[in-house]
C-alpha cells in the first residue's frame, strides 16, 4: 500500500508504504491510521481505484475528506460496457464530461450523454450515471491541482517501478551488487 500526497505547490511526495496481506478494508484502515500517528493530517481528497475496502477505510479513517475516483480505471470500466460500435465515440464524449471546466458543465455534458446513449449504450449510461459524482468530485478543486488528482497512474507507475526493483534484487544473490545497481535509478 502506497500513499503519495501533493503538497501546496503541486508536487507529489511519497506519503507512506506499507505491505499489506491484502485490500481488505481493515488493512487499509491499519495503513491510514498509521499514516496519521506518522503525522498525516488535513487530508482533503483521496484518489484510488473503486476498490471497497479501501474507501469504506476512507470514510472511517478521514471523515470529511472528498474521495476521488480515478478516471482513467472508470473510463476502462465504462468502455467494458460499451458496444464495440460505438466506443470510440462514447470515449470522447465521456472525455468531454470528464474534462469539463466545472461541475455544472459537467453535469450538462452528462445528461447530454445520457440522451444521447440511452439507447446505443445503455450499459455505459448507467455506468456514468452511477459513477458521477465520484470521478468528478475533483472538479471542486483549484484547476492547478486537478491533472494530478484525477487519476491514480503516478501511483501505478510507483508500483510498478518498486515490483521491478524487488525481482531484480532476488535475482542477484549478491545482496551488495544488488543494492549498487538499484542504487543508480
Amino acid at each position: 500500500m502506497i500513499a503519495v500526497g501533493v503538497n501546496d505547490e503541486g508536487y507529489r511526495e511519497i506519503l507512506g508504504l506499507m505491505l499489506g496481506n491484502s485490500e481488505s478494508e481493515s488493512s487499509w484502515r491499519e495503513f491510514f491510521a498509521w499514516l496519521k500517528q506518522r503525522g498525516l493530517s488535513g487530508v482533503d481528497i483521496v484518489v484510488s481505484d473503486s476498490h471497497s475496502g479501501l474507501v469504506k477505510a476512507l470514510q472511517t479513517e478521514f471523515q470529511g475528506c472528498t474521495w476521488q475516483r480515478c478516471q482513467t480505471h472508470f473510463m476502462r470500466n465504462l468502455l467494458d460496457a460499451t458496444p464495440k460500435a460505438v466506443q470510440e465515440e462514447v470515449y470522447q464524449q465521456v472525455r468531454a464530461v470528464l474534462d469539463a471546466p466545472d461541475l455544472k458543465t459537467a453535469r450538462l455534458l452528462k445528461d447530454a450523454f445520457v440522451e444521447a446513449y440511452a439507447e446505443k449504450a445503455p450499459k455505459a449510461v448507467q455506468v456514468l450515471e452511477n459513477g458521477f459524482d465520484d470521478v468528478t468530485a475533483v472538479l471542486v478543486l483549484p484547476e492547478r491541482y486537478r491533472r494530478r488528482l484525477r487519476t491514480t497512474n503516478d501511483v501505478e507507475r510507483l508500483n510498478e517501478e518498486i515490483r521491478r526493483r524487488e525481482r531484480v534484487i532476488r535475482i542477484f544473490p549478491n545482496r551488495e551488487s544488488a543494492i549498487r545497481l538499484l542504487g543508480r535509478y
